[in-house]
């Protein structure tokens, strides 16, 4: 074996042994199928940090295998409504709703070379993503998940942390 295959095959199998014991190595879609609660969802936007769903977020998000997703996110405490109807909620009651809260669904793909988490929005409770593929970069380490949102639906950029459910 010549010297430049034997640095390759030395490099080769520190990078394999680095990625097997290393979790944040592992970022394939199929690594990240499963249920996760939101740990936290933080936007940046002009230097200012704010949490749009409070400082104790609840949220769901399911990644199935065979490439579906739901994403459900919210404040702990949202405003119940005095009539026990939600078609006939306060203009105050359904303002608290719509700004503590935001569901979508549809079908979901993982960019394994560039670690993108690709969401194609088939319906969302912020109806200006409806049809839209949004692409949200990640990472993974052990079961943290964490993606970035480039354009929140508050404005600016959100940084969202799941945790995965076992």
């Amino acid at each position: 074996m010549n010297r430049g295959m034997a640095w390759f095959s030395v490099g080769a199998l520190a990078l394999g042994m680095c990625c097997s014991a290393n979790p944040t190595c592992a970022q394939t879609a199929k690594d990240v199928v499963g249920t996760w609660t939101m740990v936290s969802n933080v936007t940046e936007q002009d230097g200012k940090k704010t949490e749009p769903f409070g400082t104790d977020p609840k949220g769901i998000m399911v990644l199935d295998a065979s490439g579906h997703y739901v994403v459900v996110s919210m404040r702990a405490a949202l405003p119940r409504f005095a009539s026990n109807s939600r078609v006939t909620g306060t203009a105050e009651e359904n303002a608290g709703v719509v700004q503590g809260s935001v569901t979508h669904f549809g079908t979901y793909a993982v960019n394994e070379a560039d670690k993108t988490l690709i969401f194609k929005i088939e319906n969302s409770t912020f109806a200006n993503w409806n049809g839209a593929e949004q692409r949200r970069p990640f990472t993974l380490t052990g079961d943290e998940l964490t993606y970035t949102i480039p354009t929140s639906s508050v404005g600016g950029t959100a940084r969202v942390v799941w945790k995965r459910v076992k």
